[in-house]
């Protein structure tokens, strides 16, 4: 349910030292072609994407790393590398279902502000005003936290996921979002400014949820998954398995110097809710996020809005991003911003992104990246995605 905080600096320092181990496998899928092999004047063979992923996968020793790019021009190129089950060295595929974490997100936000948009939410009024009494107990106020600061991470709320010492202790369990609040209101005060925390998620959950009368399942199935046509996005409820084929998703873990892959694939995911339940594939999430940042599922003043970002800080998401309603904006090398989001559970990374020529790239993982030098190469990958063919990209 995390994006890159605080998982990079857990998960950098702790497994620094085991990265190499995992390059026994990766080999398992060769560089696979072009998907179109006739590409228009201008858009190049993506070889600097392909070069890309597959560090991922050959230098990096992830298990195995899918990209998706979708271009207005050029079109649509998929490729994959490494596999998608260890046990049977099954090939990675190029559109895997996953589990998008965080990406859920943006879903949450996209719907509160449809609600904003239409008058039934007001995005500076208290949260108490919806969900009087929820958020009362050890100093934290719902009268002084407004809807807007839940959206961007800047209500001061802990996030309930700090409260867990290991995935073992909510794999399996069924959580209500009240109870993930009340786990979150007994955590310190995280202090002031930009915090990032899935409770606020959960919250902004409980409000669609009471001014709309429907379970947030329902109105995100509505307002943006049938619309769109995601065909392959869903909430899983209490179901702990991925519908249809899908790679398994692995955790690294080092014990007494030696490396080994927790198989995390299965999983009730009702600890994320609002805020990381969704499993989606790279074509739906490029299909959402081309769809938002195109003006089809807000009004233009509305997504103005959400792209109101503030800076996440020096240990925030990554150099130079910035986080707004529920949309994380970032300088893209070759011109611009890109505004996308990523999503982060045990067992699969997603990152997705959109250029300002459109462009839309996601890129999934089924290992989540544990050294500084993984994380940099992902977003590298997305970057080098969202410029490849320019000639400025950097493989």
């Amino acid at each position: 349910m995390t994006t890159r905080e605080p998982r990079r600096r857990r998960a950098v320092r702790r497994a620094a030292a085991v990265i190499a181990a995992g390059a026994a496998i990766t080999g398992a899928a060769a560089f696979p072609p072009p998907a179109h092999a006739f590409a228009p004047p201008g858009c190049g063979d993506h070889s600097a994407t392909r070069g890309a992923l597959h560090r991922i996968t050959d230098v990096d020793g992830l298990t195995g790393a899918a990209v998706r790019i979708d271009d207005p021009r050029c079109g649509t190129w998929t490729a994959a590398s490494g596999v998608a089950d260890r046990r049977t060295g099954l090939p990675m595929q190029a559109n895997p279902r996953v589990r998008v974490g965080s990406i859920t997100k943006s879903f949450t936000a996209v719907t509160v502000l449809q609600l904003a948009a239409q008058g039934r939410v007001s995005l500076d009024a208290p949260v108490a005003r919806y969900l009087p009494g929820l958020i009362d107990a050890n100093g934290y106020d719902g009268r002084t936290i407004t809807v807007r600061s839940l959206l961007r991470h800047t209500s001061g709320l802990p996030d309930h996921m700090d409260s867990f010492k290991s995935t073992d202790e909510f794999r399996f369990e069924h959580f209500e979002p009240e109870q993930l609040v009340r786990r979150a209101l007994r955590l310190p005060d995280p202090g002031k400014g930009w915090h990032y925390s899935t409770t606020n998620y959960v919250v902004a959950g409980l409000i669609v949820e009471k001014v709309t009368g429907h379970r947030l399942e329902d109105e995100v199935e509505r307002r943006i998954i049938r619309p769109l046509g995601l065909r392959d996005t869903y909430w899983p409820g209490d179901e702990t398995g991925i519908r249809g084929a899908h790679p398994r998703g692995y955790e690294r873990v080092e014990r007494d110097g030696t490396v080994r892959w927790a198989d995390r694939t299965d999983m009730n995911i009702s600890v994320g809710w609002a805020g990381g339940a969704l499993i989606s594939t790279p074509r739906d999430v490029n299909a959402f996020f081309g769809a938002l940042l195109g003006g089809r599922l807000l009004p233009a003043g509305t997504l103005a809005e959400m792209e109101q970002a503030v800076s996440t800080g020096p240990d925030g998401l990554w150099p130079g991003a910035a986080y707004g309603l529920g949309l994380i904006g970032t300088p893209l090398r070759c011109g611009g911003t890109w505004w996308g989001h990523a999503g982060d559970i045990d067992g699969f990374t997603t990152l997705a992104g959109v250029a300002p020529g459109g462009r839309r790239v996601t890129i999934a993982f089924n290992e989540n990246p544990t050294t500084q030098a993984a994380f940099d190469d992902e977003l590298n990958l997305v970057e080098t995605g969202l410029c490849d063919p320019r000639g400025t990209e950097k493989p």
